[in-house]
């Protein structure tokens, strides 16, 4: 199991290459295929209420996991893709959240 998001990253390397995946893993190909899996996560709640989105059973927690994972892994080979540090960029990310949306004051 890896332990960081560079060992994924390299452990989906090898997935991709030991099944010549390298063409189809454009940019633009694994933009779309995140879009579409993180539309599949979506399905998994699009009916339930906000309660129930917060009370998954065992059997769709498990679905809506594996749903996540889709949408991770094509995240990290989209990264890989275009030379991003995923763990940098959420850094600097959350760095400029907290600048756009300061604490509330109670």
């Amino acid at each position: 199991m890896p332990q960081s998001l560079p060992e994924l990253a390299q452990r989906l390397q090898q997935f991709a290459d030991e099944r010549h995946w390298a063409p189809f893993h454009s940019p633009k190909n694994l933009a779309s295929a995140l879009v579409v899996e993180a539309a599949e996560l979506l399905e998994h709640f699009q009916w339930l209420t906000e309660d129930q989105s917060r009370q998954l059973g065992a059997g769709q927690k498990q679905a809506v996991a594996h749903e996540m994972a889709d949408v991770l892994l094509y995240l990290v080979q989209l990264s890989t893709a275009l030379g991003v540090d995923l763990m940098a960029a959420a850094d600097d990310k959350m760095v400029l959240n907290a600048l756009k949306y300061p604490p509330v004051s109670r």
